[in-house]
């Protein structure tokens, strides 16, 4: 009995490793606005959904680090859904204090930008899968606000 069950199970795990999942992208990371205490960044995040139904996401996780030091995390909970059979653009602002920016001094001076490694979790529900997370990275460089 437990050979038929371990069979049963070996042949699940490998219909489930093969299943489509969806593929997601950072497509880009830009300036959105600027506030007394903070500068506010655009992420967005392009997702293809495989499947002919609607995928809802549990969360956002994402963590933005510059000279290897993380300059500000969170997480977006219940973010929505994932369109089916289409592809769906997904925003996640990244707030970042004054004071933070200060600290990168020596990188900003050089050129007036940050340069950036951005980690995203999107962790979404799959259907007989469970919970599924794309770890996505980006790096790039994002220019600073001018006040002239």
């Amino acid at each position: 009995m437990s050979e038929l069950l371990e069979k049963a199970k070996n042949f699940a795990a490998e219909k489930v490793g093969h299943a489509k999942k969806p593929e997601a992208e950072v497509t880009d990371v830009d300036y959105k606005t600027l506030s007394l205490g903070s500068v506010e960044y655009l992420a967005k995040i392009s997702v293809t959904n495989p499947y002919g139904v609607d995928l809802p996401i549990c969360d956002i996780t994402y963590t933005l680090k510059s000279v290897g030091r993380e300059i500000t995390s969170g997480t977006v909970p219940d973010p929505g859904s994932i369109e089916g059979k289409d592809i769906t653009v997904l925003e996640v602002l990244l707030k970042v204090p004054h004071s933070i920016l200060l600290t990168l001094a020596k990188d900003i001076g050089a050129d007036w930008d940050i340069d950036y490694e951005l980690d995203i979790g999107l962790t979404i529900d799959l259907p007989v899968i469970g919970n599924f997370t794309i770890p996505l990275n980006k790096k790039g460089a994002i220019k600073l606000p001018s006040v002239f």
